[in-house]
C-alpha cells in the first residue's frame, strides 16, 4: 500500500483501539499521509482522537470515527488493512472473531501490535488462515514512540509483509545512515522522510513478538543495572538524587549513552511540586510488571540459553513487592558495618560504577541476543541479528548508541555465536573489567544488593571458563539417579556409569 491523498468516503487503514498507544499510532499513521477509519468500545477516545487530529492538523478528517466493525470495515478501501492496538489476551481473539462476522474476507490483513505471547501468534495465525491473514507486529518506544517513530518487529506471512512494508517503513524511527544515530522528531505534521527506517521484516509468524519479548527482557536487566548503579550512590555514597542526576547525564555524553540513561537522569532531577522534595524519594519501592520479563526467562530456562541477569532483573522486582516483609527484616537481619573508605574514594567508587554498568550491559545484551540465536535455530526463523540491532537504534525503550556496535559485530560475523566472541567486545571487557569486579566488591562490602551486576560478572567468568564444576555435579546426579556421564579421555557421547552400591565401585560403559 503506497502513500494516497485522503479521500471522502473511503480510508486506507482501519484503526481498532484508541488508548494512549493506538491514538498515537493512528495519529502517526495519518501523519504519513494515510486516511484512518477508527473504533474503540470507549466510544470517547474516538472522540479524543479525532479532537486531537483536528486540533494537531488545523482542519481534522485524517481520523474518522466508526461505531461498529461492520461500518468500520463499509469504509476502508479493498482489500483491508486493520490494525489492533489491544491489550494482549483473549480480547484479541475477541476481535478477529467479531470482524469475521462483520464480514472480513481471506484477502484482508488484521495486525496485531500489542505485546501478545509469540506462540500465541503462532496459534492465531493457524486458526484464522484462510478467514484473513493475520499478521504481528511488536511495537517498542512507549507512547512518545508510538506518536513520533517506534521501533517495529512484523512478523508472518510474506505477502502480507509486501503489502504492510510501505506503511511501517513510513511511520517508524529513522536513523541517520552514516552516524547511527537517531533523527529524532517531536512534533505533529512534519514526519521524517529520511533515513534508515527501524522497521525490517523479522520472519515466521511469532518471531517478531519473541524478539520483542526478548528485547523486554534486555529492558529488565538494563533498568535494574542502573538502579543498582543509583542504590550504591545513594546508600553507600551519600550522594543527593541531583548529584546521581549529574552523574547520569555525564555518563550519557560516552559509551553508556542510551535512552534508559538519559531518563533515569530526568527522574532523578525531578522535584516534587508539593513538598519540594527529590520526587524519587517520595515513590514507593514497588516495582511493577507485565509478564515479558518473566516470559523471557521462563524461554531461556525452556531452551536452556543461560540469561542470569535478565532473571535476575525479574526476580529484583518480585523482592521489591515484598515490602512488609523487607521493612520487618531490616530491624531483624543485621548488614555489614558501613566502610569509610567508600566515601573517601568517591570518584573512584563512581568510575568502578561506570565500568561495572558497561560491562554488566554487555553481558545482559549478549544473552539476550543468544537467546534470540537458540529460539531461531529451534523453530527455524533465521533470524538476522544485525538487522534486530539496526532497528532497535532508535525509537525503541533500549536504544542506545552500543547497538551501532552489535550490528557492527553481527556484520563481521554474522554466524557469531555470542556477543562475548566478538573482538571489540571482548577487548571492552578486558580493559573494564577491573573496576566491574571492585564495584560489586564495594556493594557486598557496604551490604546494598548487586544481584544483577554479579549475576552478569558470574555469566562472565563462567562463559569464560575452560572447565566448570559440572564434572562433580554430573558425578553427584551419577551417584544418586544412575544418570551416567562422559569421560574426557573416551569419544563425545560414550557414557559411562559407577556401581557406587558396589564394593568395588565398578565403571562400566552404558
Amino acid at each position: 500500500m503506497s502513500q494516497v491523498e485522503a479521500r471522502p468516503n473511503q480510508c486506507d487503514i482501519g484503526f481498532i483501539g484508541l488508548g494512549v498507544m493506538g491514538k498515537n499510532l493512528a495519529l502517526n499513521l495519518a501523519d504519513n499521509g494515510y486516511k484512518i477509519a477508527a473504533f474503540d468500545l470507549d466510544h470517547q477516545k474516538i472522540e479524543d482522537a479525532i479532537a486531537q487530529d483536528r486540533q494537531e492538523s488545523g482542519e481534522g478528517g485524517r481520523i474518522v470515527g466508526c461505531s461498529s466493525y461492520t461500518e468500520l470495515l463499509s469504509k476502508l478501501s479493498v482489500p483491508h488493512l486493520i490494525i489492533l492496538s489491544i491489550p494482549a489476551g483473549e480480547i484479541v481473539d475477541d476481535v478477529c472473531h467479531k470482524l469475521i462476522d462483520a464480514g472480513i474476507k481471506a484477502d484482508d490483513i488484521v495486525v496485531d501490535t500489542g505485546n501478545s505471547l509469540w506462540s500465541d501468534t503462532v496459534r492465531r495465525e493457524k486458526d484464522y488462515r484462510g478467514q484473513f491473514f493475520f499478521f504481528s507486529t511488536a511495537v517498542s518506544g512507549g507512547e512518545i514512540g508510538a506518536r513520533f517513530g517506534p521501533s517495529l518487529m512484523p512478523s508472518g506471512d510474506p505477502y502480507a509483509w509486501a503489502r504492510i512494508e510501505p506503511v511501517w517503513q513510513a511511520i517508524a524511527a529513522k536513523v541517520d545512515s552514516q552516524s547511527g544515530k537517531a533523527i529524532e522528531r517531536f512534533e505533529a505534521g512534519n514526519p521524517v522522510k529520511d533515513g534508515e527506517p527501524c522497521a525490517a521484516y523479522i520472519g515466521p509468524s511469532g518471531s517478531g513478538h519473541y524478539v520483542k519479548m526478548v528485547h523486554n527482557g534486555i529492558e529488565y536487566a538494563d533498568m535494574q543495572l542502573i538502579c543498582e548503579a543509583y542504590h550504591l550512590m545513594r546508600s553507600g555514597l551519600k550522594m543527593t538524587p541531583q548529584e546521581i542526576s549529574e552523574v547520569f547525564f555525564k555518563w550519557n555524553q560516552g559509551a553508556l549513552e542510551s535512552y534508559l540513561i538519559e531518563i533515569s537522569a530526568e527522574v532523578l532531577k525531578q522535584i516534587d511540586n508539593e513538598t519540594q522534595l527529590p520526587l524519587v524519594d517520595l515513590i514507593l519501592d514497588k516495582a511493577g510488571q507485565k509478564g515479558t520479563g518473566l516470559w523471557t526467562a521462563v524461554s531461556s530456562l525452556e531452551i536452556g540459553s543461560p540469561a542470569p541477569t535478565i532473571a535476575q532483573a525479574v526476580y529484583a522486582r518480585s523482592l521489591s513487592t515484598l515490602k512488609q516483609d523487607r521493612v520487618s527484616a531490616s530491624h531483624l537481619l543485621q548488614g555489614p558495618e558501613q566502610q569509610s573508605e567508600l566515601l573517601r574514594n568517591k570518584e573512584e567508587v563512581i568510575q568502578s560504577l561506570h565500568d561495572a554498568l558497561y560491562c554488566s550491559k554487555i553481558c545482559a545484551y549478549a544473552q539476550g541476543f543468544q537467546l534470540m540465536q537458540m529460539a531461531s535455530d529451534e523453530h527455524e526463523w533465521s533470524l538476522d541479528f544485525a538487522n534486530i540491532a539496526k532497528i532497535w537504534r532508535a525509537g525503541c525503550i533500549i536504544r542506545a548508541a552500543f547497538l551501532q556496535s552489535i550490528t557492527d559485530a553481527y556484520q563481521r560475523n554474522e554466524d557469531l555465536n555470542n556477543l562475548l566472541l566478538d573482538p571489540f567486545f571482548a577487548e571492552q571487557i578486558n580493559v573494564y573489567q577491573t573496576n566491574w569486579r571492585k564495584a560489586i566488591a564495594n556493594a557486598t562490602l557496604v551490604g546494598i544488593p548487586c544481584g544483577a551486576f554479579s549475576s552478569a560478572l558470574a555469566y562472565y567468568d563462567s562463559y569464560r571458563c575452560e572447565t566448570l564444576p559440572a564434572n562433580l555435579l554430573q558425578a553427584q546426579r551419577d551417584f544418586f539417579g544412575a544418570h551416567t556421564f562422559e569421560r574426557v579421555d573416551q569419544p563425545a557421547g560414550k557414557k559411562f556409569h559407577v556401581d557406587w552400591s558396589s564394593k568395588d565401585r565398578p565403571i562400566y560403559p552404558v
